[in-house]
């Protein structure tokens, strides 16, 4: 009985093969384990966050490069020495940028929305905790303000120049939220991941078989089969040899 437990113990390469090897030590590898298991969930969860917030920031940054050129088109549309042909030519690259940056506000991430004012809530540990994601809204009325301007007069390009400004501080305030939020999720990413490791290691401590003394004792069980085999069979020799003499 001995030998084949040591033996199902290594083969399966766990010393609890059944609950009354350690009733309360299974107990708690058990919750160990689902524990482990919605920790892996909740840290694959947070890794799907970042890569959201992630994508949204390269978004940003291209948007940032748009609105930048859009105040550099509305200053060269004030310059007195062109005309307003001229300043048609600027206002098509105004106008195209400006498309392009409401284009973007409508991107989407696996079906969720990118940019809105909707607070995505992350759960971010075994237990449901959530982390509030701020939302970023690319369509918020500075935004449309600012990308419905035109530059094809000065007095245009002077108001247009106030409505990008306004833009550029209110996407410089956007992007350090969604920095905020993408530091965040990576530390919780971080952290769930050395929670992982732990728990693991604590789980092996109470399941897992230590083989170098699981091997030892299942030798020491086997030749203890082995020598009482080997007696039994001397032992019953015994009786043959006396036989043997009568005859």
């Amino acid at each position: 009985m001995s030998l084949q437990k040591s033996l199902a113990r290594l083969s399966s390469g766990s010393k609890i093969v059944s609950p009354e090897d350690d009733a309360a030590g299974l107990a708690v590898s058990m919750r160990l384990d689902a524990q482990i298991n919605r920790t892996t969930a909740a840290n694959n969860n947070v890794s799907n966050a970042v890569s959201f917030a992630q994508t949204a920031e390269g978004f940003m940054s291209k948007v940032a490069k748009a609105l930048d050129r859009m105040s550099e088109l509305a200053i060269l549309s004030q310059d007195v020495t062109k005309s307003n042909a001229d300043r048609t030519l600027y206002n098509n690259e105004f106008t195209t940028l400006a498309s392009y940056i409401t284009n973007v506000a409508s991107k989407d991430f696996n079906g969720v929305s990118l940019f809105t004012s909707t607070t995505l809530q992350v759960t971010i540990d075994s237990e449901g905790a959530t982390f509030a994601m701020n939302g970023i809204n690319l369509g918020a009325g500075t935004y449309t303000t600012a990308t419905g301007s035109s530059v094809d007069t000065t007095t245009n390009a002077a108001t247009a120049l106030t409505n990008v400004k306004n833009a550029i501080t209110t996407l410089a305030a956007d992007r350090a939220t969604a920095g905020a939020n993408l530091a965040r999720l990576q530390y919780t990413s971080e952290q769930l991941g050395v929670l992982h490791d732990n728990l693991s290691a604590a789980n092996s401590r109470i399941k897992d078989v230590d083989v170098a003394a699981e091997s030892t004792a299942y030798a020491r069980f086997n030749i203890l089969v082995q020598s009482g085999t080997a007696m039994l069979a001397q032992a019953n020799s015994l009786p043959q040899s006396v036989l043997k003499l009568l005859q």
